[in-house]
């Protein structure tokens, strides 16, 4: 989705950090930068909240339930903000404790077998939160999942929707609805960039820019074991925006990918950029996930740490670390699976259904997902440069990096989303490949094509 900075903001910010397969061997013993509410893969690893009790339906009496599964189980000492979202979700339901249709919030610590379960048997869950992850097409090829988009403009909330109105538009359907944004640019540590004598990031205005600067990181910092960033899943971050760096790039972003755009010459262009500056960057700065290099970036030994917004609480105690887009003014983000309900269910439950959609996409609401969750509202309508100068230093800095990426000139989705994991897994275990001193690019991005002609039938 190409959008020019004239164009009125949409908002953006995890779900999920994408799962790849890659080499990695940053060994580090500080703790990652805060995980989004939208990474449930990252949530699984935590301990499920043991004192969280079992759905109730003793005094629900003769009352429907709608059963809502979501992947907030953590407790506070584990991670605040699924309490935050527990309480949120809470609220709503003591709000409606009188009416006809108990809403019974379930915390599981992995959502995927309740829904895929349910598919293989041809139902789905009354209502679930995906965190992020895609809805699976055969919910939608088997009638199984309740269109929204009625419901939304008959109420007029297409806005507080945000990207979801467009990005999760299926053939002029709304089947999710995810109440917080994956959104991703870079962070910088300006004190390495100061030290190097590297050019800032207001001057990265294309790829070669970037390039030259991280190439100035890596030369005049190597004496004191300083490199330019951490690869592997950054890598195929940075390919995903190099991608959207042309019209044409940025387009084949809307939909699944094609043999004509694995063939394309921007597509080439893109990763031949990555793979070169992956190489100069060394294998020994290659890891399957970001957080990885958390440690190095907060000690000053990498320049760049390309994460998402959510870290902004993992460093907000310096004035050395600083959030940008993407070179060229691009930013990623998306919307990705949320919030769905299931065809089928009673009028009474859809319409309670409906009714958590709209809370939940609130500015009320939106404004606790901002400020206690630390992520990405989906609802543009929130002022969070205001709403900042009531939280902490942390809230700041998300604040800024948030609205840098609501506001790049173009804003485009993550690869797992567009064209799913499988093919972002292929892109970033190449470009691992092209890390290693002296690989051949050339050849190995020749066998990723075919590799993912093959996988795209």
């Amino acid at each position: 989705m190409k959008k020019m900075k004239q164009m009125t903001a949409i908002t953006m910010a995890l779900i999920m950090a994408l799962g790849l397969t890659a080499c990695g061997n940053k060994n580090t013993t500080a703790p990652a930068a805060s995980v989004p509410a939208s990474e449930p893969a990252a949530a699984q690893t935590q301990e499920a909240v043991s004192e969280e009790p079992a759905p109730a339906t003793a005094d629900s009496g003769e009352k429907e339930v709608l059963e809502f599964y979501h992947a907030y189980f953590q407790d506070e000492a584990t991670w605040h903000p699924a309490v935050v979202m527990r309480e949120i979700y809470q609220a709503f339901a003591d709000a409606h404790a009188d009416g006809d249709v108990v809403f019974t919030p379930i915390p599981v610590e992995d959502l995927a077998p309740v829904y895929s379960n349910a598919i293989a048997a041809g139902s789905f869950p009354g209502m679930i939160d995906l965190a992020g992850t895609s809805l699976p097409s055969a919910a939608v090829a088997q009638k199984l999942v309740y269109d929204m988009k009625p419901y939304v403009d008959a109420e007029g909330i297409q806005e507080q929707l945000g990207l979801n109105y467009t990005q999760n538009d299926i053939d002029g359907a709304i089947y999710t609805v995810h109440d917080q944004l994956l959104t991703l640019g870079m962070w910088v540590n300006t004190d390495v960039l100061t030290s190097t004598g590297a050019s800032a990031p207001d001057t990265w205005n294309s790829w070669d820019a970037f390039a030259e600067a991280m190439e100035t990181v890596r030369t005049k910092g190597e004496a004191d074991g300083i490199y330019s960033y951490g690869s592997g899943q950054g890598s195929v971050r940075m390919f995903n925006a190099a991608l959207a760096s042309t019209d044409k790039g940025a387009a084949l972003l809307d939909g699944p990918i094609t043999a004509d755009g694995i063939n394309s010459a921007e597509f080439e262009e893109a990763f031949k950029t990555v793979a070169n500056m992956d190489q100069k960057n060394g294998s020994a700065n290659s890891a399957v996930n970001a957080n990885d290099f958390s440690a190095d970036f907060n000690d000053g030994k990498s320049a760049v740490f390309v994460n998402g917004v959510w870290a902004a609480g993992g460093f907000a105690d310096s004035t050395s670390f600083a959030p940008t887009v993407y070179p060229g003014n691009v930013a990623l983000s998306s919307a990705g699976g949320g919030l769905t309900i299931a065809n089928g269910l009673s009028e009474a439950q859809t319409e309670l259904a409906l009714e958590f959609i709209k809370y939940m996409t609130s500015e009320e609401v939106q404004t606790r997902i901002f400020l206690e969750v630390q992520a990405n509202p989906c609802n543009p309508a929130l002022d969070l440069e205001k709403l900042a100068a009531s939280g902490d230093a942390s809230v700041a800095l998300l604040a800024k990096a948030c609205s840098q990426c609501n506001n790049a000139g173009t804003i485009v989705r993550t690869i797992d989303a567009a064209w799913g994991s499988d093919i972002a897994t292929a892109v970033q275990n190449k470009l691992t490949e092209c890390s290693v001193s002296g690989a051949d690019i050339d050849t190995i991005f020749a066998a990723l094509k075919d590799e993912l002609i093959a996988l795209i039938g």
